[in-house]
């Protein structure tokens, strides 16, 4: 980063239009990065009692914020993880230009996004299981071998969560402005962006159950694209979030299709 530039003082910033460009493109890509961490405290938070999600979700968040803002004043820090820590020394099928196809050299970087991608797969994954077997759910529950989840547990996953999204986030940041005030603008106006859509997607996710699904099979998706990237592919992130879009767009019209049939189907029984 240049130390010149990081120097700038605020009134500077505030007159500087590429300042404002920056801040503008980097508050929509931390949105944008902020739905990951959102659809999984959203989840998560719903697999406890009513009278604890919201409180589960503002603290996630809260925590979500608190962890971007310590991340950017150890900005130094967070730059130095991107170094290699260790080299397998393994060559692997070459691509077209004869460079390895996946890294062989691993930074804490690459650590902290394959250990978070595999933690994600893992949870998506059971809570696939669980959507799917209710029957066996039902009955482990019947019998008391398997315990709700608690509010300390939610917590304590949602903070190993945001500890990935966060770092990722962070080095987004970096990658798109030398000027720190500018990430960190960004980076609470983010967040409250997200504190504000938790309740109503949270809700919204309640209310129709076949999200789940869809939400579930979204973290899915996530947790392979860390994985990946943690090996050194880049899966370009437009693409990730397209697909999310339009299978969310199809479920929309999947919700509305049905809400609308419940409509019809009420109104011919009150009739009769």
């Amino acid at each position: 980063m240049d130390g010149t530039a990081c120097r700038m003082s605020t009134m500077e910033l505030l007159s500087d239009p590429a300042a404002w460009a920056a801040l503008a493109t980097l508050i929509v890509m931390e949105v944008v990065l902020g739905i990951d961490n959102l659809i999984f405290i959203s989840i998560l938070s719903n697999k406890l009692p009513a009278d604890q999600r919201g409180k589960a979700r503002k603290l996630g968040i809260g925590l979500a914020l608190v962890m971007r803002l310590a991340l950017l004043t150890a900005i130094a820090w967070i730059v130095a993880l991107t170094a290699p820590v260790f080299d397998l020394g393994i060559v692997g099928p070459t691509g077209s230009h004869g460079e390895p196809s996946f890294e062989t050299a691993f930074s804490w970087r690459d650590l902290i996004l394959i250990a978070g991608g595999l933690f994600l797969m893992w949870k998506a994954t059971k809570e696939i299981h669980h959507s799917v077997d209710e029957d066996e759910s039902d009955a482990a529950l019947a019998s008391g071998k398997v315990a709700e989840l608690t509010f300390a547990a939610a917590i304590v996953q949602i903070l190993l969560l945001d500890i990935v999204f966060s770092i990722d986030s962070i080095l987004t940041a970096v990658g798109m402005t030398e000027h720190v005030q500018v990430m960190y603008v960004a980076v609470i106006v983010a967040v409250l962006a997200m504190l504000l859509a938790a309740d109503p997607l949270g809700n919204f996710i309640t209310r129709n159950p076949s999200v789940v699904m869809l939400a579930l099979g979204f973290l899915l998706m996530i947790g392979m694209v860390l994985i990946a990237e943690g090996f050194g592919a880049h899966v370009p992130k437009g693409y990730i979030y397209a697909a999310m879009a339009f299978s969310g767009g199809v479920e929309g019209l999947n919700i509305w299709s049905r809400r609308a049939r419940e409509r019809k189907a009420a109104a011919k029984a009150t009739r009769h």
